[in-house]
Parts: structure tokens; C-alpha cells; sequence
């Protein structure tokens, strides 16, 4: 017989398990929908701290309301353990995904990554941080809609304080930012580092850094540089691998500042590659920018624009210069 919580949300199936929590398929009783119930283990259950942080996570996702973010439901607490009701999202989480299928082609990797974007991008307006972005916490629909979960340790921005210092570092090391790895206050340029790393996993396979051990990959976060994507993957543009290569700098200030404005850059790049004007070979010139960049590129494959201003500007000239005369002799008659 299936376990029943709070007389109310059967637990049907086991959908998945982490260090923290198991996370079931269920089925409210009482409005008699398919839901996911998030169940946090009874050895976290029975810690103050791990329950508060429990409870931020459901407060955090339940405040956003966004067609790109896991809904949240309900919190409740039964048998000793505390549990989210969240809604059910059919499919499998984009690191799944990867395992099977990485390299994912550009477009189809740009697809998926400009929601996943759009989702932390609305968190980041709300205020919060997520913290933990990794395929993992990406959830994909059948019909290829991302739903962004798992804000466990999101922070909000009101709370952090530019010069705190931790030795508490929070997130999964495959993935934080240098910021993070060095214990130092996260930022909406923190979950960009971290989008940066899925993008380059997302299009090459592999992640830019791996070694066995969390203090190793912290100091590879810190201080080495990226391998070049497009030496994995050729068919990664040099437009595209500077985009990549610009959130994943060390520097905070360096990236892109929001998800959002990362995501309008990809959208940018891809509307712009897609109708052919990045082309394969050497990256244009600065400024650095990528958006930039594909502007110029733009305007190269356009060079009838620049024709046409100069020859408005030739008439405008004509037009003022046969004025001169005519006013001259408006002049001369009059005196």
C-alpha cells in the first residue's frame, strides 16, 4: 500500500534521490493531480539547520512564478520528515541528457539553455541567487521546455554582504564559480559562471574543469583557464566560444551580469548565425564584445545601408546648396 502524507499526497513512485533529499512521483488526493513531493531524509530532517534551509528552499520557489522555474505547491512536515509538493514535470533532468547525447548540435543546445536563462534570469529580478545551476536541477520536458529546480541554498541578494567570508562553501564544485569555490559572497554573476560551464558542457561534452577531489576542482575554478570549446567541438563559431569563454572568467565584473542579459546575448548570436551573418574563420576585431561583434558582422553583410546614408547625405547637400542662391537673390530684389 502507498504511503499517504498529511492524509493527503500519496507517494506513487520513486522519480529520484540525492545526498539531502528523495524526490516521488505522487498524487494529490485532494485536487486529484500528478505531483512531485520532495522528502527530505530523516537524519536531515531531525537538524535545525538543515530544516530551516529546507524551509527557505520552499519559501524561495514558492514566490517564483515563472513558465521556466519548478512550481512549488505546498510544504508540510509528517512522520518526522519535511517535505515540498511541487508540480510533476514529465521527462528527465538535462544531465541525463548530456550522458546520452552530448555534444548537443548549436541549435538545439541554444534552445534549451536561452529557458534555462529565462528562468534564473526572473530569480535574479526577484532577488535571489540560486547558487547550484547544473544540468542536474534542469528538468526537460518531452516537448523541449526547460523547468529550472532545487533552490536549496538560493541566497537573497537583500542578505549578502560584499565582504562576508565563509568556510561553509555551498554548491556542487563541478560547477561554482571562483567566488563561490573561494568562500566569498555570490551574485547574480556567480549563476552566469555556472550557466557558462552547462553551455560548454552542453556543446562539447565535457566539463572545463575535472579532477578527483572538491579542493582540486576549487583551485582549478580559481585560477586556470578554461580549455578552448572549439578545440573540443569545431563546430562551436568563434563568436560562440567568446561568449562562453567570457562567463566563465574569474572575474565577476567580467561576465555578463544576469542571467538575463546572458540570455538576450545568446538569443542575439543565434537569430544572427541562423540567418547566416557568423560565418566560420577568424574572429572580427574589437571591441570584444560578442554582441557587438555580430552587430558589425551585420552591418559587412549589408554594405547598401552605408550607400544609402551617403547618398541622402549628397542630397540634403544639393538641397541646402540650391537654397543659398535663391535667397541671395530674394535679397538683392528686396534692397
Amino acid at each position: 500500500m502507498s504511503e499517504i502524507l498529511n492524509d493527503r499526497y500519496r507517494l506513487d513512485n520513486q522519480l529520484g534521490e540525492g545526498g539531502m533529499a528523495i524526490v516521488f512521483q505522487a498524487t494529490d488526493l485532494m485536487l486529484e493531480r500528478t505531483i512531485a513531493v520532495k522528502i527530505l531524509r530523516k537524519t536531515f530532517s531531525a537538524s535545525a539547520a538543515f530544516q530551516e534551509r529546507f524551509k527557505e528552499e520552499a519559501r524561495a520557489a514558492a514566490n517564483l512564478t515563472h513558465p521556466n522555474i519548478v512550481t512549488v505547491h505546498d510544504f508540510g512536515f509528517d512522520k518526522n520528515r519535511l517535505f515540498i509538493v511541487m508540480e510533476h514535470v514529465p521527462g528527465t533532468d538535462l544531465k541525463a541528457i548530456l550522458k546520452d547525447q552530448a555534444p548537443l548540435p548549436v541549435p538545439h543546445a541554444s534552445r534549451l539553455f536561452i529557458q534555462a536563462c529565462a528562468g534564473i534570469g526572473y530569480a535574479h529580478r526577484a532577488g535571489l541567487v540560486h547558487c547550484d545551476i547544473k544540468p542536474h536541477n534542469m528538468l526537460v520536458t518531452p516537448d523541449f521546455r526547460v523547468k529550472v529546480t532545487d533552490f536549496g541554498i538560493a541566497r537573497a541578494l537583500a542578505s549578502v554582504k560584499p565582504d562576508e567570508r565563509t568556510n561553509a562553501i555551498w554548491g556542487s564544485p563541478a560547477y561554482f564559480s571562483p567566488e563561490q569555490a573561494a568562500g566569498r559572497a555570490p551574485s547574480p554573476a556567480s549563476d552566469v559562471y555556472s550557466l557558462g560551464v552547462v553551455l560548454y558542457e552542453m556543446l562539447t561534452g565535457e566539463l572545463p574543469f575535472m579532477d578527483s577531489t572538491p579542493q582540486d576542482l576549487a583551485h582549478l575554478h580559481r585560477y586556470e583557464p578554461p580549455p578552448s570549446p572549439r578545440h573540443i567541438n569545431p563546430d562551436i563559431s568563434p563568436a560562440l566560444e567568446e561568449i562562453i569563454l567570457k562567463v566563465l572568467n574569474k572575474e565577476p565584473s567580467a561576465r555578463y551580469r544576469t542571467a538575463d542579459q546572458l540570455g538576450r546575448i545568446v538569443i542575439s548570436f543565434t537569430e544572427l548565425e541562423t540567418n547566416g551573418y557568423l560565418e566560420e574563420g577568424s574572429p572580427p576585431t574589437p571591441p570584444p564584445d560578442p554582441a557587438l561583434q555580430a552587430i558589425q558582422a551585420l552591418e559587412s553583410k549589408n554594405p547598401n545601408r552605408n550607400w544609402l546614408t551617403v547618398l541622402l547625405g549628397l542630397l540634403a547637400l544639393i538641397a541646402v546648396g540650391g537654397l543659398i542662391p535663391f535667397w541671395l537673390w530674394v535679397y538683392f530684389q528686396i534692397n
